[in-house]
Protein backbone atom coordinates (compact mmCIF):
# COMPACT_ATOMS: atom_id res chain seq x y z
CA UNK A 1 0.00 0.00 0.00
CA UNK A 2 2.84 2.39 0.81
CA UNK A 3 4.36 1.78 -2.63
CA UNK A 4 1.01 2.38 -4.36
CA UNK A 5 0.56 5.62 -2.41
CA UNK A 6 4.08 6.74 -3.34
CA UNK A 7 3.42 6.14 -7.03
CA UNK A 8 0.10 7.99 -6.87
CA UNK A 9 1.80 10.97 -5.23
CA UNK A 10 4.53 10.82 -7.90
CA UNK A 11 1.94 11.09 -10.69
CA UNK A 12 0.06 13.85 -8.85
CA UNK A 13 3.24 15.89 -8.38
CA UNK A 14 4.08 15.49 -12.07
CA UNK A 15 0.61 16.75 -13.07
CA UNK A 16 1.00 19.63 -10.60
CA UNK A 17 4.26 20.62 -12.28
CA UNK A 18 2.45 20.56 -15.64
CA UNK A 19 -0.19 22.93 -14.22
CA UNK A 20 2.54 25.31 -13.04
CA UNK A 21 4.07 25.21 -16.50
CA UNK A 22 0.69 26.19 -18.00
CA UNK A 23 0.85 29.51 -16.12
CA UNK A 24 4.25 30.49 -17.51
CA UNK A 25 4.31 33.12 -20.26
CA UNK A 26 6.22 30.84 -22.60
CA UNK A 27 3.42 28.23 -22.59
CA UNK A 28 0.57 30.77 -22.63
CA UNK A 29 2.01 32.49 -25.69
CA UNK A 30 2.63 29.23 -27.53
CA UNK A 31 0.21 27.46 -29.91
CA UNK A 32 -2.86 25.75 -28.47
CA UNK A 33 -1.41 22.25 -28.79
CA UNK A 34 1.64 22.97 -26.61
CA UNK A 35 -0.21 22.82 -23.21
CA UNK A 36 -1.72 19.49 -24.16
CA UNK A 37 1.70 18.20 -25.21
CA UNK A 38 3.16 19.37 -21.89
CA UNK A 39 0.35 17.65 -19.95
CA UNK A 40 0.76 14.43 -21.97
CA UNK A 41 4.53 14.48 -21.48
CA UNK A 42 4.27 15.09 -17.71
CA UNK A 43 1.89 12.13 -17.42
CA UNK A 44 3.97 9.87 -19.67
CA UNK A 45 7.21 10.43 -17.78
CA UNK A 46 6.00 9.10 -14.36
CA UNK A 47 4.11 6.26 -16.04
CA UNK A 48 7.27 5.13 -17.86
CA UNK A 49 9.37 5.47 -14.70
CA UNK A 50 6.84 3.47 -12.66
CA UNK A 51 6.71 0.82 -15.41
CA UNK A 52 10.48 0.40 -15.43
CA UNK A 53 10.51 0.32 -11.62
CA UNK A 54 7.84 -2.41 -11.60
CA UNK A 55 9.69 -4.45 -14.24
CA UNK A 56 12.86 -4.49 -12.14
CA UNK A 57 11.41 -6.59 -9.31
CA UNK A 58 14.73 -7.65 -7.81
CA UNK A 59 16.90 -4.74 -6.77
CA UNK A 60 20.27 -5.06 -5.10
CA UNK A 61 20.62 -2.35 -2.45
CA UNK A 62 24.41 -2.44 -2.76
CA UNK A 63 24.19 -1.57 -6.48
CA UNK A 64 21.70 1.25 -5.82
CA UNK A 65 23.77 2.78 -3.03
CA UNK A 66 27.01 2.36 -5.01
CA UNK A 67 25.52 4.27 -7.98
CA UNK A 68 24.04 6.94 -5.70
CA UNK A 69 27.20 7.61 -3.74
CA UNK A 70 29.35 7.29 -6.86
CA UNK A 71 27.40 10.08 -8.56
CA UNK A 72 27.39 12.15 -5.37
CA UNK A 73 31.16 11.87 -4.90
CA UNK A 74 31.77 12.45 -8.61
CA UNK A 75 29.75 15.70 -8.64
CA UNK A 76 31.50 16.90 -5.48
CA UNK A 77 34.97 16.17 -6.89
CA UNK A 78 34.06 17.90 -10.17
CA UNK A 79 32.94 20.99 -8.22
CA UNK A 80 36.17 21.03 -6.19
CA UNK A 81 38.26 20.52 -9.33
CA UNK A 82 36.47 23.40 -11.06
CA UNK A 83 37.18 25.72 -8.11
CA UNK A 84 40.82 24.64 -8.09
CA UNK A 85 41.20 25.30 -11.83
CA UNK A 86 39.29 28.60 -11.80
CA UNK A 87 42.44 30.81 -11.48
CA UNK A 88 43.97 29.37 -14.67
CA UNK A 89 40.79 29.20 -16.77
CA UNK A 90 39.80 31.98 -19.20
CA UNK A 91 37.70 34.69 -17.53
CA UNK A 92 35.24 34.85 -20.42
CA UNK A 93 32.23 32.67 -19.39
CA UNK A 94 31.46 32.00 -23.06
CA UNK A 95 34.95 30.63 -23.74
CA UNK A 96 34.68 26.92 -24.77
CA UNK A 97 37.11 25.77 -22.06
CA UNK A 98 35.34 27.68 -19.28
CA UNK A 99 31.91 26.60 -20.49
CA UNK A 100 32.47 22.90 -21.16
CA UNK A 101 35.37 21.82 -18.91
CA UNK A 102 33.21 21.50 -15.71
CA UNK A 103 30.73 19.35 -17.61
CA UNK A 104 33.48 17.09 -18.98
CA UNK A 105 35.11 16.79 -15.53
CA UNK A 106 31.75 15.93 -13.99
CA UNK A 107 31.11 13.25 -16.59
CA UNK A 108 34.53 11.65 -16.14
CA UNK A 109 34.60 11.79 -12.34
CA UNK A 110 31.02 10.51 -11.97
CA UNK A 111 31.87 7.52 -14.17
CA UNK A 112 35.16 6.76 -12.38
CA UNK A 113 33.64 7.01 -8.88
CA UNK A 114 30.54 4.97 -9.77
CA UNK A 115 32.61 2.32 -11.54
CA UNK A 116 35.00 2.08 -8.60
CA UNK A 117 32.19 1.62 -6.05
CA UNK A 118 30.37 -0.92 -8.23
CA UNK A 119 33.52 -3.03 -8.55
CA UNK A 120 34.37 -2.85 -4.85
CA UNK A 121 30.87 -2.96 -3.31
CA UNK A 122 31.55 -6.46 -1.92
CA UNK A 123 34.47 -5.08 0.10
CA UNK A 124 32.28 -2.58 1.95
CA UNK A 125 28.89 -2.62 3.61
CA UNK A 126 26.39 0.11 2.74
CA UNK A 127 23.63 0.71 5.29
CA UNK A 128 20.60 2.97 5.03
CA UNK A 129 19.75 5.56 6.30
CA UNK A 130 23.43 6.08 7.09
CA UNK A 131 26.52 4.62 5.51
CA UNK A 132 28.84 2.36 7.43
CA UNK A 133 32.06 1.26 5.79
CA UNK A 134 33.12 -1.94 7.55
CA UNK A 135 35.93 -4.11 6.29
CA UNK A 136 34.95 -7.76 6.00
CA UNK A 137 37.08 -9.19 8.77
CA UNK A 138 37.30 -12.83 9.74
CA UNK A 139 35.05 -12.55 12.77
CA UNK A 140 32.23 -10.93 10.77
CA UNK A 141 32.07 -13.51 8.00
CA UNK A 142 28.57 -14.91 7.57
CA UNK A 143 28.07 -18.67 7.84
CA UNK A 144 26.27 -20.04 4.78
CA UNK A 145 24.34 -23.25 5.49
CA UNK A 146 23.60 -25.88 2.88
CA UNK A 147 20.88 -28.54 3.05
CA UNK A 148 23.21 -31.28 4.34
CA UNK A 149 24.39 -29.21 7.32
CA UNK A 150 20.83 -28.18 8.18
CA UNK A 151 19.42 -31.71 8.01
CA UNK A 152 22.33 -32.99 10.13
CA UNK A 153 21.15 -30.74 12.96
CA UNK A 154 24.41 -30.45 14.87
CA UNK A 155 24.82 -26.86 13.68
CA UNK A 156 21.85 -25.87 15.85
CA UNK A 157 23.48 -27.49 18.88
CA UNK A 158 26.79 -25.74 18.19
CA UNK A 159 25.01 -22.40 17.70
CA UNK A 160 23.25 -22.86 21.03
CA UNK A 161 26.62 -22.91 22.79
CA UNK A 162 27.45 -19.44 21.41
CA UNK A 163 30.31 -20.73 19.27
CA UNK A 164 29.30 -18.64 16.24
CA UNK A 165 29.41 -14.87 16.58
CA UNK A 166 28.51 -13.98 12.99
CA UNK A 167 25.13 -14.44 11.37
CA UNK A 168 23.81 -17.50 9.55
CA UNK A 169 22.67 -17.21 5.93
CA UNK A 170 20.40 -19.79 4.32
CA UNK A 171 20.03 -19.48 0.51
CA UNK A 172 16.41 -19.31 -0.59
CA UNK A 173 16.85 -22.27 -2.94
CA UNK A 174 18.00 -24.41 0.02
CA UNK A 175 14.76 -23.61 1.84
CA UNK A 176 12.88 -24.54 -1.34
CA UNK A 177 14.76 -27.86 -1.43
CA UNK A 178 13.83 -28.64 2.18
CA UNK A 179 10.20 -27.73 1.61
CA UNK A 180 10.02 -29.86 -1.53
CA UNK A 181 11.61 -32.77 0.33
CA UNK A 182 9.16 -32.36 3.23
CA UNK A 183 6.28 -32.68 0.75
CA UNK A 184 7.85 -35.60 -1.14
CA UNK A 185 6.01 -38.89 -1.55
CA UNK A 186 9.21 -40.72 -0.58
CA UNK A 187 9.13 -41.42 3.17
CA UNK A 188 12.87 -41.02 3.72
CA UNK A 189 13.04 -37.75 1.77
CA UNK A 190 9.99 -36.49 3.65
CA UNK A 191 11.62 -37.20 7.01
CA UNK A 192 14.84 -35.46 5.96
CA UNK A 193 12.97 -32.41 4.71
CA UNK A 194 10.89 -32.11 7.88
CA UNK A 195 13.98 -32.54 10.03
CA UNK A 196 15.71 -29.74 8.11
CA UNK A 197 12.73 -27.41 8.58
CA UNK A 198 12.65 -28.26 12.30
CA UNK A 199 16.36 -27.39 12.60
CA UNK A 200 15.73 -24.02 10.90
CA UNK A 201 12.90 -23.39 13.35
CA UNK A 202 15.27 -24.16 16.25
CA UNK A 203 17.82 -21.71 14.89
CA UNK A 204 15.18 -18.99 14.55
CA UNK A 205 13.98 -19.57 18.12
CA UNK A 206 17.51 -19.13 19.44
CA UNK A 207 17.68 -15.43 20.40
CA UNK A 208 21.48 -15.48 20.34
CA UNK A 209 21.52 -16.52 16.66
CA UNK A 210 21.01 -14.10 13.78
CA UNK A 211 19.70 -16.06 10.79
CA UNK A 212 18.34 -14.78 7.48
CA UNK A 213 17.20 -16.26 4.19
CA UNK A 214 18.74 -14.62 1.13
CA UNK A 215 18.15 -15.13 -2.57
CA UNK A 216 21.20 -15.27 -4.86
CA UNK A 217 21.96 -11.84 -6.26
CA UNK A 218 22.55 -13.26 -9.74
CA UNK A 219 20.48 -16.04 -11.31
CA UNK A 220 22.81 -16.38 -14.30
CA UNK A 221 24.03 -19.72 -12.93
CA UNK A 222 20.54 -21.04 -12.16
CA UNK A 223 21.31 -24.14 -14.26
CA UNK A 224 24.43 -24.95 -12.23
CA UNK A 225 24.46 -27.65 -9.56
CA UNK A 226 23.34 -26.85 -6.03
CA UNK A 227 26.91 -27.19 -4.78
CA UNK A 228 28.18 -24.67 -7.33
CA UNK A 229 25.36 -22.22 -6.59
CA UNK A 230 25.89 -22.22 -2.84
CA UNK A 231 29.68 -21.93 -3.20
CA UNK A 232 29.18 -18.98 -5.58
CA UNK A 233 26.87 -17.35 -3.03
CA UNK A 234 29.39 -17.90 -0.23
CA UNK A 235 32.07 -16.29 -2.37
CA UNK A 236 29.82 -13.35 -3.19
CA UNK A 237 29.01 -12.73 0.48
CA UNK A 238 32.61 -13.26 1.56
CA UNK A 239 31.49 -15.91 4.03
CA UNK A 240 32.33 -19.49 4.89
CA UNK A 241 30.31 -22.51 3.92
CA UNK A 242 29.06 -24.97 6.56
CA UNK A 243 28.35 -28.35 4.99
CA UNK A 244 28.47 -32.11 5.38
CA UNK A 245 29.00 -32.69 1.67
CA UNK A 246 32.62 -33.51 0.71
CA UNK A 247 31.92 -32.42 -2.89
CA UNK A 248 30.93 -28.94 -1.71
CA UNK A 249 34.16 -28.73 0.28
CA UNK A 250 36.19 -29.62 -2.83
CA UNK A 251 34.34 -27.11 -5.02
CA UNK A 252 34.81 -24.44 -2.37
CA UNK A 253 38.54 -25.17 -2.34
CA UNK A 254 38.72 -24.68 -6.10
CA UNK A 255 36.87 -21.34 -5.80
CA UNK A 256 39.02 -20.12 -2.88
CA UNK A 257 36.05 -20.18 -0.50
CA UNK A 258 36.49 -21.27 3.11
CA UNK A 259 34.40 -24.35 3.89
CA UNK A 260 33.88 -26.10 7.22
CA UNK A 261 32.87 -29.76 7.25
CA UNK A 262 30.61 -30.31 10.25
CA UNK A 263 31.66 -33.97 10.40
CA UNK A 264 35.31 -32.97 10.75
CA UNK A 265 34.35 -30.54 13.52
CA UNK A 266 32.50 -33.33 15.32
CA UNK A 267 35.51 -35.63 15.03
CA UNK A 268 37.81 -32.91 16.35
CA UNK A 269 35.51 -32.37 19.35
CA UNK A 270 35.48 -36.02 20.34
CA UNK A 271 37.36 -36.65 23.58
CA UNK A 272 40.87 -38.00 23.25
CA UNK A 273 41.59 -41.06 25.36
CA UNK A 274 44.97 -42.35 26.47
CA UNK A 275 45.86 -45.53 28.31
CA UNK A 276 44.78 -45.33 31.93
CA UNK A 277 41.78 -43.02 31.41
CA UNK A 278 38.51 -44.22 32.88
CA UNK A 279 35.07 -44.07 31.33
CA UNK A 280 31.56 -45.37 31.77
CA UNK A 281 29.86 -47.19 28.92
CA UNK A 282 26.82 -49.43 28.64
CA UNK A 283 27.65 -52.72 26.90
CA UNK A 284 24.95 -53.30 24.27
CA UNK A 285 26.17 -56.24 22.20
CA UNK A 286 28.90 -58.87 21.96
CA UNK A 287 32.13 -58.06 20.18
CA UNK A 288 33.95 -59.98 17.46
CA UNK A 289 36.68 -61.28 19.77
CA UNK A 290 36.24 -63.92 22.41
CA UNK A 291 34.57 -62.51 25.53
CA UNK A 292 34.44 -58.97 24.14
CA UNK A 293 31.50 -56.62 24.65
CA UNK A 294 30.76 -53.50 22.66
CA UNK A 295 29.29 -50.21 23.85
CA UNK A 296 29.03 -46.65 22.54
CA UNK A 297 29.73 -43.31 24.13
CA UNK A 298 27.32 -40.38 23.73
CA UNK A 299 29.30 -39.04 20.77
CA UNK A 300 29.12 -42.40 18.97
CA UNK A 301 32.65 -43.59 19.77
CA UNK A 302 32.79 -47.40 19.84
CA UNK A 303 34.26 -48.97 22.99
CA UNK A 304 35.40 -52.59 22.98
CA UNK A 305 35.36 -53.95 26.51
CA UNK A 306 37.59 -56.96 27.06
CA UNK A 307 35.72 -59.64 28.99
CA UNK A 308 32.54 -57.60 28.76
CA UNK A 309 30.42 -60.13 26.92
CA UNK A 310 28.73 -61.20 30.14
CA UNK A 311 28.07 -57.53 31.04
CA UNK A 312 25.64 -56.88 28.16
CA UNK A 313 22.91 -54.50 29.31
CA UNK A 314 24.97 -53.17 32.20
CA UNK A 315 26.80 -49.87 32.72
CA UNK A 316 30.51 -50.71 32.97
CA UNK A 317 33.18 -48.57 34.58
CA UNK A 318 36.23 -49.36 32.45
CA UNK A 319 39.85 -48.34 32.10
CA UNK A 320 41.24 -47.50 28.65
CA UNK A 321 44.02 -49.80 27.48
CA UNK A 322 44.57 -48.49 23.93
CA UNK A 323 42.93 -46.60 21.05
CA UNK A 324 42.84 -47.21 17.31
CA UNK A 325 42.01 -44.65 14.62
CA UNK A 326 40.09 -46.25 11.73
CA UNK A 327 38.41 -44.87 8.61
CA UNK A 328 35.06 -45.17 10.41
CA UNK A 329 36.26 -43.26 13.47
CA UNK A 330 38.16 -43.83 16.68
CA UNK A 331 38.02 -47.25 18.36
CA UNK A 332 38.66 -47.48 22.12
CA UNK A 333 39.74 -50.68 23.90
CA UNK A 334 39.11 -50.95 27.62
CA UNK A 335 38.96 -53.43 30.46
CA UNK A 336 36.16 -53.38 33.03
CA UNK A 337 36.78 -52.43 36.65
CA UNK A 338 33.21 -52.86 37.93
CA UNK A 339 29.69 -52.69 36.56
CA UNK A 340 26.16 -51.77 37.66
CA UNK A 341 22.77 -52.15 36.10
Amino acid sequence: MALIALRAIFVAVSVGIAVLMFNTPAVQESPAWVPWAVLLGMITVPVVVIGVDSALRRKDVTVITAVYFGLLVGVFLAYVATLALAPILPTDPEHPVTRWLPLILGMLLCYVCTSLLLQTRDDFRFLIPYVEFARDVKGLRPNILDASAIIDGRVADLAKTGLFQSRFVVPSFVVDQLQAAAESSDRQQRQRGRRGLDVLARLRENKSVDIEVLAPADDADADASDEQRIVAMARQLGGRLLTNDPNSVKIAGFRSVQAVNVNEVAVALKPAFVAGDTLEVRVVKPGEGAGQGVGYLDDGTMVVVEGGRDQIGRLVHASVTSTLQTSAGKLVFAKPEFSRT
